[in-house]
């Protein structure tokens, strides 16, 4: 005989009340482990204590308070894109409400405000907005991510510096809090609980929809590409610096958004001018940008400019599980290395062993209308970042060279950074991170800490490194 179900499965599947495709279980490995379990990092391998996919807010309720009656952590899971599994708890044991049914869909013509269901996938949300009058707003150019994570813990991309943050057109949410209740939260209603959800929402709650702020589809956009391949790393280090020093002007137009990406075979400098070719020439750009070879631009609409931005995205970093890790690091002004310094990082590049053929190294410019927002408006906190790097290393399997690869060189790029320089975007999930909190909240953590005391005091919504209250 099998064993009995748990106390919390009975509960859930109370909640389900019967309803085929609700819940899945360890002991369920059809639909729980080869379906709906499916991290995406595969170098963390975790078991949950149960995956859900609700279809209403009520669902989730019933769902969150049977894991607080049997003491057991919850997430949400929207695309399921987290670096540390994160969506599926981040340890064995917790509840992943998974909301993959949270797809609503409608635009308020009057406003131009769109509500948004949680689940819904980046790819999918430029779709609707598309087919509902031609509207847009900020957010990265993966497809596959999802609105519920992306759009509260920052959400960057290429129309960043021009129009913002994706949490900063968040202007409504519906939630589910730790209590179980269903509440709806903005700037003046429930507007502690509001502030901590535009950056840290996984420690505070299950969002089931939003209310963005949305903007006319830009007329015309210029996209370029420049390829640098040289015998050695060292020999594209004058190509970052004069890059680095472009994307770090402050006067930079703030219709330009730009990426340098380190590989093996050298290096890639892409970006987006969202006008036409006349207003890309007359800013200037074009003049300051390395010179390599494939150069190739184009003037584009909208939706071509995503679907080729995630063309881009995909050559390094895919929608497809692998076993990976990563480390980054976010840059003030003053944090910036000088060009001796990269030289020498470059170098360094060049005599390390990977352990594998597939590694990257993404730099991406930040700042513009991000920087606008003052650091305490929201929890999101690096309003003072104007540059990030991530590096990736994949294999399979993933060999321990590879780590040491991404970790020395994190260490190396440190020192060549003031020694202030600390901090990174938490949409960036590293396991390995020392005191992560610090590193993904700065200045406002306290408040995080204190306002989770009183919001979710017995840590229901938990991951390995979400806010703790405090002491």
């Amino acid at each position: 005989m099998g064993n009995s179900p748990s106390a919390l499965q009975q509960c859930i599947e109370a909640v389900g009340n019967g309803r085929t495709g609700f819940a899945g279980f360890p002991g369920s490995p059809l639909i729980y482990q080869l379906a709906w379990v499916q991290p995406y990092n595969l170098d963390i391998t975790l078991t949950p204590a149960a995956v859900v996919r609700p279809e209403t807010a009520e669902d989730i309720s019933g769902v969150i308070k049977c894991a607080a009656a049997n003491n057991v952590k919850v997430q949400a899971k929207s695309g399921g894109h987290s670096y540390g599994n994160y969506g599926l708890g981040g340890v064995d044991g917790a509840v992943s409400i998974d909301l993959v049914h949270f797809q609503q869909f409608s635009m308020d013509n009057s406003t131009w405000q769109a509500t948004i269901g949680a689940g819904t996938r980046l790819g999918q949300v430029s779709e609707r907005l598309h087919q509902a009058g031609g509207r847009a707003t900020s957010f990265g150019v993966c497809p596959g991510v999802g609105i519920g994570g992306h759009s509260t813990i920052g959400g960057l991309g290429p129309m960043s510096r021009m129009w913002g943050s994706s949490l900063d057109h968040v202007v409504e949410v519906e939630v589910v809090t730790a209590d179980g209740a269903i509440q709806r939260a903005n700037s003046s209603l429930n507007s502690d609980l509001f502030w901590t959800l535009k950056g840290a929402a996984s420690s505070f709650g299950v969002i089931t929809e939003f209310v963005v702020r949305t903007h006319a589809e830009p007329g015309n956009i210029v996209q370029y590409d420049y390829s640098v391949a040289f015998g050695s790393q060292a020999e594209i280090a004058p190509f970052y610096s004069a890059w680095q020093d472009l994307i770090t002007n402050p006067a930079l137009d703030r219709r330009f958004g730009s990426t340098f990406i380190m590989m093996p075979l050298g290096a890639l400098i892409s970006g987006t001018f969202y006008g036409t070719d006349a207003e890309f020439q007359a800013s200037g750009i074009p003049d300051s940008l390395p010179k390599g070879s494939g150069v190739h631009i184009e003037m584009t609409d909208w939706l071509a400019s995503l679907a080729n931005g995630a063309q881009k995205e995909a050559m390094y970093l895919t929608d497809m599980p692998a076993p990976f890790y990563s480390k980054s690091l976010g840059f003030r002004r003053e944090d910036l290395p000088p060009a001796d310094k990269i030289r020498d990082v470059f170098q360094w590049v060049d005599e390390q062993n990977k352990g594998t053929p597939l590694w990257f190294i993404i730099f991406h410019d930040s700042g513009g209308a991000v920087g606008d927002v003052p650091e305490n408006a929201t929890s999101y906190a690096h309003r003072d970042k104007i540059l990030y790097y991530q590096s990736y290393a994949v294999g399979i399997p993933l060999a321990q060279e590879s780590k040491d690869f991404v970790t020395n060189f994190h260490q190396q790029v440190q020192t060549t950074c003031a020694p202030t320089a600390y901090g990174t975007y938490p949409g960036y999930v590293d396991p390995a991170l020392p005191e992560a909190q610090q590193q993904y909240w700065g200045s406002n953590l306290p408040r995080l800490q204190a306002l989770k005391k009183m919001l979710d005091p017995a840590d229901l919504f938990h991951n390995p490194q979400s806010i703790k209250g405090a002491e």
